[in-house]
């Protein structure tokens, strides 16, 4: 009857209401990251530098004098926090897209690992979502492995920053923090490097599958070091969530971008998403697009104290293989074409 009719209503409302709840909460939790990405350190740094000069400037030298005893922890693998990895946050971030981590191979708690991850995107939001977070269950899909997802050192020189990306798992990039994960931590580490770096994200753009890898060999060497398993990682749709204006090679802008990656580390994009308030208009919000992250099979690596060029370059070929097969494997599952290819530069 009548009542029935009210009630079904109703129920539709508070239906429609939090579905549009829930899209505001994944726009919320996508633009907080997106922001932290491109302004919180320069940011935090500069509120730091004010406090110094107000009534409140001893809470300021507090943090400095505690950021100097803790300026090393970032290089023996960082804070993590449990509490912050399992935020709902960052399920309402998964699901803005959606982010999807697929499982092929089991990984042994008795090894030790470096995945490469594929391809780099603009900034890398599969990575983080998957690796840094709980959001797609990394833990149950590989319980005992401790994932590490490295990024740029000079993130982990910005004051509350380097605390916010360590209490995700995130480490820095470098030599002295991956020796220490992979010798001085035990074993069941997995440290996520986006091998492609800068170079790569210069090259990003929808519709486009290609790889920056055949002289990036360094991570085979450090696998070699360790004695730690080589694992392929490949990210369907990581390009396709912002659009990028690219610069060919000799131009101004391409020889900009390149001083910057090589003086600073990491080079500068003109890029757009969709607006905040429409996905018709421009802006920071990457747009919402599905992005899968399969990671493939682990390639037993030997440990070699001091591994010669022909070690690291037959290591680094059977990577590049295991590369391709995977993209091969799984394109047509997640919407490319059979006839696609992956590019590896």
């Amino acid at each position: 009857g009548t009542g029935s009719n009210i009630l079904s209503a109703l129920q539709d409302l508070f239906r429609l209401l939090k579905s549009k709840a829930e899209k505001q909460l994944q726009i919320i939790s996508v633009l907080q990251w997106v922001l932290t990405f491109l302004i919180m350190g320069i940011a935090c740094t500069l509120i730091l530098m004010y406090i110094l000069c107000t009534d409140c400037w001893a809470i300021a030298a507090l943090y400095l004098a505690w950021l100097v005893f803790d300026w090393n922890t970032p290089k023996k693998g960082g804070r993590r926090s449990q509490w912050v990895r399992n935020w709902a946050m960052w399920r309402y971030f998964r699901d803005y897209f959606p982010i999807r981590l697929v499982k092929t191979h089991n990984l042994l708690t008795t090894r030790n690992y470096i995945f490469g991850y594929h391809p780099h995107g603009i900034m890398g939001l599969g990575a983080f979502c998957n690796f840094s977070t709980e959001a797609t269950g990394v833990s149950q899909k590989f319980p005992g492995i401790q994932p590490y997802l490295a990024t740029l050192a000079g993130n982990f020189r910005m004051p509350i920053l380097r605390d916010y990306l360590m209490s995700g798992g995130i480490c820095p990039v470098n030599r002295d923090s991956i020796d220490y994960i992979l010798s001085k931590n035990g074993s069941g580490n997995a440290i996520i490097i986006v091998v492609g770096g800068a170079a790569e994200s210069l090259n990003c753009t929808p519709g486009k599958n290609s790889v920056t890898l055949k002289n990036r060999k360094g991570f085979v060497k450090l696998a070699l070091r360790h004695g730690a398993d080589l694992v392929p990682v490949y990210s369907f749709g990581e390009n396709e969530v912002y659009k990028q204006v690219i610069f060919e090679e000799g131009s101004w802008g391409r020889w900009v971008q390149k001083m910057f990656q090589k003086h600073i580390g990491f080079a500068p994009c003109i890029f757009h998403g969709r607006g905040l308030f429409s996905s018709n208009t421009w802006g920071l919000l990457p747009y919402s697009k599905p992005i899968t992250t399969v990671v493939g099979e682990p390639i037993t690596i030997p440990k070699i104290d001091n591994p010669s060029q022909k070690d690291v370059d037959f290591y680094h070929s059977i990577y590049v293989d295991s590369l391709i097969k995977l993209f091969d494997k799984y394109k047509s599952k997640f919407g490319l074409p059979e006839t696609e290819v992956l590019e590896v530069n």
